[in-house]
């Protein structure tokens, strides 16, 4: 009757050796000798390599300083925030100033207000993007993103590192130890048919 057990031995074996396998992604994490082997998870010991590899990768192809720039200099982008300049500006000239220049106020009517804030708006509009233009250019070294995300990655715990990994491709582990499983039952059933074919 034991004979029968085999597809079962063998699929419990698959699993467990897929199981251990993805354990050994990151464990242990720290160097562990074992006589002649050194022993140490795979994402622990290239955790520097692979946060150079995501660091290039999101620099090159998936977020660049230049993305970054014409987004913040898109016409578009600087025409929405002009409403917000233009009621800042309504406030100045109306509250801010007469407070703080009470004489020149009574030389300010509506009309005078409303014309200096037409000037300043058009000046802002066109002033805008060169000021932003000139202050990602003093920051582009600052926004070196490949340098970022290298450092932040090559920083991360371990247990981090794991949890990350675990919590984008938890199903696909979980599916590697069932394909182990059911590939060990597959080939035990093919030892038993091989072994005892009637």
């Amino acid at each position: 009757m034991s004979i029968y057990l085999i597809p079962f031995i063998s699929a419990f074996i698959g699993w467990f050796t897929n199981w251990i396998a993805i354990k050994m992604l990151f464990h242990p994490r720290e160097p562990k000798k074992l006589g002649f082997i050194t022993l140490q998870g795979i994402f622990p010991k290239r955790q520097r390599q692979f946060a150079e590899k995501l660091g290039k990768l999101v620099a090159d192809e998936l977020l660049s300083f230049d993305d970054i720039h014409n987004k913040l200099t898109d016409p578009e982008k600087i025409k929405s925030i002009i409403p917000v300049v233009e009621d800042h500006l309504e406030h100045f000239l109306r509250v801010k100033l007469p407070d703080a220049m009470p004489v020149l106020s009574m030389f300010i009517g509506d009309s005078t207000i409303k014309q200096i804030k037409d000037v300043l708006v058009k000046e802002l509009d066109t002033l805008f993007p060169i000021m932003i233009d000139k202050y990602l250019q003093n920051t582009r070294e600052d926004l070196d993103l490949e340098r970022i995300v290298t450092e932040k990655v090559s920083n991360f715990s371990s247990d981090k590192l794991e949890q990350i990994l675990q919590g984008i491709m938890a199903r696909e582990f979980r599916f590697v130890e069932i394909i182990g499983g059911v590939l060990g039952f597959v080939i035990g059933l093919m030892q038993l048919l091989m072994t005892n074919p009637f």
